[in-house]
């Protein structure tokens, strides 16, 4: 299985507003590196958080040993503490007795994560580490970037 590292960012303008999300993918032993982005004109921040996973790891080609690194601890908890495997199991309710948020992609995301060997990693944001940076800098120029196309998963409430 090859390896590989995933720096993944969601920014927003406004929470809601319009949003990006980055994906820094590093090929590891081969300096092989590629970088994804995109938006939305009308989301959160949390979703721009998950949809950097979602599109990081829909963008390997094959199964794969991924390191993924994010400054979500929303999305580093939900997928590392078992949050996730947790709200499947309780039809998609919260320990609070609350719907959870974002359903949509996280079912998207639990098929990825069957396919891949995904370790999650926090990192605290914005204090120099360049792949989190660039990620920051990849979010935020898709969340500015003009005609997004709508979030349909995105509901106002």
């Amino acid at each position: 299985m090859k390896k590989v590292a995933i720096y993944t960012d969601g920014a927003c303008s406004g929470n809601p507003g319009p949003g990006g999300w980055a994906a820094v993918l590093l090929l590891q032993g081969s300096g092989a590196r590629r970088e994804i982005s995109g938006g939305f004109a009308l989301t959160t921040n949390n979703r721009m958080e998950i949809t950097a996973v979602l599109e990081g790891l829909s963008a390997l080609k094959e199964p794969c040993e991924v390191n993924l690194y994010t400054d979500s601890r929303y999305v580093c908890d939900a997928l590392g503490k078992g949050w996730l495997r947790s709200w499947l199991a309780k039809n998609w309710i919260k320990p609070d007795k609350n719907s959870v948020k974002n359903v949509d992609l996280w079912q998207n995301l639990l098929p990825l994560l069957e396919r891949h060997k995904t370790c999650f990693h926090w990192l605290r944001g914005h204090i120099g580490n360049v792949e989190n940076e660039r990620c920051d800098e990849l979010a935020c120029l898709a969340a500015a970037a003009g005609s997004l196309p709508e979030d349909v998963g995105y509901n106002v409430l």
